[in-house]
């Protein structure tokens, strides 16, 4: 694949991800979380080029967070100046987090936590009405399989979560993006990706999940394609259904 022919692709499954999902209407102001990986790097770039299109019509800035306590940090200077070549506004705030403090959570679900209030906090204190996260189509199909191990839950991260509680909204513009296809434009553009050093980092099960999807996808190349299909495709009467019974 060119490198145009790269570009276009990814600014049209932004644009058909906005559209298909009604992630951003004329007006709205957009809170990037831009953690300084390629996967949020790819977002802000992605939708600032958007963002120039005639409607819908949004603004966009972004929001670094620091997380006291774990074991690295991003070069927020390099943010900065990625964000300035877009003309974005770009902000960094800390937050603390005690790990034992709650031993019934796993680090990396407080680490998100955290870092997911301080994203709201300062989206309402802004003026934003949305926040965009960086999560791509393996993430969401990861999530996915995850849910269904380990929780029993047919669930996943959607494009478009209404948070009617705090009267905001989470949006995934790359939902309908591959990770190879977000590796490749980040090697394009020579992102200067941030280094983790998180202790937490290989807790999870995540990479595990990743590995059942390659395996998937040997069987079927088209696994990811089809998964994604099914969760649009819920025939629930070929799903156990407990009928109601009266008490």
């Amino acid at each position: 694949m060119s490198d145009n022919s790269l570009v276009t692709k990814l600014d049209r499954c932004v644009t058909r991800c906005i559209r298909e999902y009604a992630l951003i209407e004329d007006g709205d102001t957009v809170l990037v979380g831009l953690s300084g990986g390629k996967d949020s790097l790819a977002l802000t770039e992605l939708l600032a080029r958007r963002s120039r299109i005639y409607a819908p019509k949004f603004s966009i800035k972004a929001l670094y967070v620091s997380v006291n306590g774990v074991g690295y940090d991003s070069d927020t200077e390099y943010l900065k100046s990625f964000c300035d070549g877009f003309g974005i506004e770009f902000h960094v705030k800390s937050c603390d987090v005690d790990f034992s403090n709650d031993k019934r959570k796993s680090p990396c679900f407080l680490c998100s936590w955290y870092r997911r209030k301080s994203l709201f906090d300062f989206a309402k204190e802004s003026g934003c009405n949305k926040i965009a996260l960086g999560h791509h189509r393996d993430d969401i199909i990861a999530t996915l399989l995850m849910n269904m191990t380990f929780q029993g839950s047919f669930s996943t991260m959607p494009p478009l979560l209404k948070m009617n509680k705090f009267d905001m909204c989470i949006i995934r513009p790359l939902a309908l993006i591959d990770e190879c296809d977000i590796n490749a434009f980040a090697s394009l553009n020579g992102y200067r990706v941030q280094v983790k050093r998180c202790p937490y980092e290989r807790s999870g099960y995540r990479k595990e999940m990743q590995s059942v999807i390659d395996r998937l996808l040997e069987m079927n190349p088209n696994a990811k394609s089809n998964i994604w299909g099914a969760m649009e495709n819920i025939q629930r009467e070929y799903l156990p259904n407990r009928p109601d019974t009266e008490l």
